[in-house]
This record gives C-alpha cells, structure tokens and sequence, in this order.
C-alpha cells in the first residue's frame, strides 16, 4: 500500500472516483454526481469492456481505470470513493479508501452483517476518513411527503406506518443477487428491505422487537423473494414492512395511520425508472409526479388529494458536497445503516425461529 495521503481540507470540485458501472453506477451514482455542482467525476473504475465503452460516451471526461488499486497508488488525485460493487467487496474496497485517506461513500448494505459495519465506522473514526452510506430513497417523493406531513401533524400520533415494495419477477435471474452465498449478502430483505427498514427508523427512531416471515417462494431459488417484517418502535409505532418477487399485482406503496388522519399513496417514486431510461436530474419534470399519482390524505370518504414532494437523490451528492467542503452533517449517518443491518439480522433470526426478537433499542 504506498503512503496515505496528508489529511486536508477538501476543495471545490471534490474528485469523485465511481468504483463499478453496472446498472447502480451507471444509472444510480455516474449521472447524479455529474449533476452536482462542486462534484467531478474524475474516473471510473470497470473492468468490463462493454461497461468502459458505455462509460467513454456517457462521461467522456472521466479516467476509466480496470482496477480501484490504481486509485490507492494515486490517493492524491481523488478526495471521495463511491463503492457501488457488488456487495461482498464494500468492505473490502471501503476498508482500502479508508487506508489511503479518501472519503468513501458506500451503496447499501454497507456489509453483510453489522459487525462488519461497526469495524468499519471504527476505522474510519481512528483515521478520521469521512464515511457515509447510499441510502437513496430517504429522498423518494412519497417519503419526502411524509417527512412533511409528520412535521406538520397533519396525521396526529402516528400508530402504524405501512409501506412495500412489490414486483412481478417469477423467473430468478443467474446474477450475485440471486446467489445463496452469505458473503454477497443477496435476497430481497438485504436489497429492498434495508431500503424499507432505513426509512422506518428514519421516521420513528429505535426499534425494541422484531417479528420477520422470510420466503422463497420460486422454484430453484437460493435466496428470500418475499418477506414481511414488522418493528416495534420506542415511540410506540407499529412498522409493518413487505417486499415480494412474486407480486403479480402491487399493493399499496405506502400507508401511515395516524389518531387524526390516515395518508395511503399507491404508486411509487418515479425516479426509478427516469434514471434507467437515461433521463437524469437536469431533464424537465424529473422527480416530479402528475396529480392522478398523488397521495390522499385524510379521513374516509373526506380525504383529498396531496401533493407529492419531489423526489430528489442528487440531494444525497449535493449533502456530500456540502459535508466534505464546508463540515455539514454527513448526508446518512453509517451508524443509522448498521441499525439497520441488526434488524435485518433480527428478522433472519425471527424467521428461523418463529418467534419476536427483543432487539436492543439505542
């Protein structure tokens, strides 16, 4: 490992080194940080031929590099790494960033488990290397417009909070994802359900118990493809969370039940599909929905229609920006992520025993 490199401020534009271009890099990470004022995507790291050809068009200015040790013997042309591999290397790459001095952003779930994730943060505080976590969808639209109607008690004590995400794919795919290797950290809890789980706690804080139904439901499958998990917050909230591979029709994407008012939104953010078709956040009308998508908000047959917030992840790079170049609050604190992962390890355990798993609330 050559010298780490000095410890400094960091400068506008911050240099941004994207390891992998899968569909994560390429639709999730490389277009938003390129929209971020005060970010450069300074290189990208694929050894796929296809991947680097698709990377030279669309970020021609980026360095396309086959390995991310080139980033570690160049530390000091590159001031933030953005893991966005398959997840059995996070640590792994997050832990040489670390080493070389280079702020790291990692995409969810930061490790397989949250030991991994507690050495991690460890480390990163020992050598004071900045470290956060891609929780995009803390910037949905839908959650947005909760954040905002919570803010302003529009749906009095909360008592149970509703929410899925529901697809139709009945044939498994052969893909690190689908494999049963604990290492790869695959199945749905881990990849939607650390989505689900994070906005849980993002809304109503520590979680005491955890009660989990875990399902393969396809034939040949090696991992969950469907899953109820449901938490019990200090608060008192009831979070009640599904996510399903074999959901031939969607049910509600959110619905937060609240002593004064009830709010249920059925379709989902429309970010999504925007960013895998190309369309990226400078495109008029992204993040935005039309008023037959929006949310209801009320009692009965007296509820109206509200206004959905716009759904934004270039906010989670602009929030990167400001916390490396002006001392901000990092945009995800990682220890929220590793809470995360205790509750995803919880609800295995839930699952395996048939049982409600008292979880230590903090």
């Amino acid at each position: 490992m050559p010298p780490r490199r000095e410890s400094r401020a960091i400068a506008k534009p911050v240099r941004v080194a994207l390891v992998g271009y899968g569909l994560g890099g390429q639709s999730f990470h490389a277009p938003l940080i390129a929209a971020t004022s005060g970010l450069q995507l300074a290189a990208i790291v694929t050894a796929n031929p296809a991947r680097r050809a698709a990377a030279a068009r669309e970020h021609p200015h980026a360095q396309l590099v086959e390995s991310a040790d080139h980033l570690w013997q160049d530390a000091k042309n590159y001031d933030l790494v953005v893991i966005t591999s398959p997840n059995r290397f996070h640590v792994s790459l997050a832990r040489a960033s670390i080493a070389a001095g280079i702020a790291v952003v990692i995409d969810k779930p930061m490790a397989a488990t949250a030991h991994e994730a507690r050495l991690l943060i460890d480390e990163a505080q020992r050598l004071k290397v900045p470290l956060t976590v891609y929780q995009n969808r803390r910037w949905d639209g839908d959650f947005l417009t909760v954040k905002r109607l919570l803010a302003e008690g529009a749906l009095g004590e909360v008592l149970r909070f509703e929410s899925r995400f529901d697809n139709w794919r009945p044939a498994p795919k052969d893909a690190w994802r689908e494999s049963g290797d604990p290492q790869d950290a695959g199945g749905l809890l881990y990849d939607l359900g650390s989505h689900l789980i994070d906005q849980a706690l993002h809304l109503f804080g520590p979680v005491t118990h955890v009660y989990a139904e875990i399902e393969r439901r396809r034939p040949g499958v090696k991992v969950d493809d469907d899953f109820f998990v449901a938490l019990h917050h200090a608060a008192g909230v009831r979070s009640h969370l599904w996510g399903s591979s074999v959901a031939a029709q969607e049910g509600m994407r959110m619905r937060v039940l609240g002593t004064r008012a009830a709010y249920t939104k059925a379709h989902r953010d429309a970010q999504e599909p925007w960013l895998r078709s190309g369309r990226g956040p400078a495109t008029p009308g992204y993040g935005e929905e039309s008023p037959e998508q929006w949310g209801r908000l009320g009692v009965g047959d007296q509820s109206r229609g509200i206004e959905t917030e716009r759904g934004d992840y270039s906010r989670f790079y602009a929030q990167t920006e400001a916390w490396l170049c002006e001392g901000a609050p990092p945009p995800v604190n990682p220890e929220d992520s590793m809470r995360g992962l205790e509750i995803i390890e919880a609800a295995l355990r839930s699952a395996a025993e048939r049982q409600i798993i008292p979880l230590a609330a903090g």
